[in-house]
Formats: C-alpha cells, structure tokens, sequence
C-alpha cells in the first residue's frame, strides 16, 4: 500500500472512533477541550494529534443530541487574574447510553474485522 493510501486509511479509521473516544474520556472524567485533545495524544501514543476544528465540532454535536453538557468553569464567563474561563463538558444518561451501545458496536466491528484477517497473510 502507497504511504498516501496507508495515511488515508488511517484518517478514515481515526473518523471513525474519535466521537466514542471522547465521549469515554469525558465518561471517566469531565473535561475542557484542550484536555480532551492532550489526552488523546497522550493516550495514544501521539496516533490521535487533533486539531481544535476537528474536536469541537464533536463536541457541539453531541451536546446537540444531548449527549453532553457543558458549563463554564468561571460561573460569570469572565476572565479572572491567571485563570481563563473554559467550557467543561461532562457525559449525560444519554451519552452513556450512547457510549454503550458504540462500543458494543466497535467490540462487533473489530470481532468481525479480525474473523475476515484470519488466515490471511500480512
């Protein structure tokens, strides 16, 4: 496989999981958006490099569905001494539900993913 078609492949499969991926992060702990996205890296192993503009759009989408919430950490939205307000985001009932239900079909995926590679060779 050409490196481009190796990177595009790798970009279409990071698509893919990145809403299960921060809906787990924000299960295990409520987060603002840079959180999220040094997390990600981190967790990764630096696999998971997102950009603002990839992640927020997520976000928004998911507290559009009442997946998420979020609140500012400084109750007025104000700036104070050493201390920017950030919007944090933490996982309703819904995104639980949610959360579930995706990695029940992430863990159907990858099984049957796996079933197709055996015997294949690599």
């Amino acid at each position: 496989m050409a490196a481009g078609s190796e990177q595009r492949f790798a970009q279409q499969l990071k698509k893919g999981v990145l809403e299960m991926l921060v809906l787990r992060f924000l299960a295990e702990n409520p987060s603002h958006g840079y959180e999220l996205i040094v997390r990600l890296r981190e967790k990764s192993g630096g696999l998971l490099e997102l950009k603002e503009g990839t992640l927020y759009p997520i976000l928004y989408r998911l507290e559009e569905e009442g997946c998420i919430t979020s609140v500012w950490n400084s109750p007025d939205g104000k700036v104070s001494v050493g201390k920017i307000p950030r919007r944090v985001y933490t996982v309703t009932d819904a995104g639980h539900a949610m959360l579930t239900r995706q990695c029940e079909t992430w863990h159907h995926f990858v099984d049957c993913v796996e079933q197709c590679m055996e015997g294949e060779s690599q």
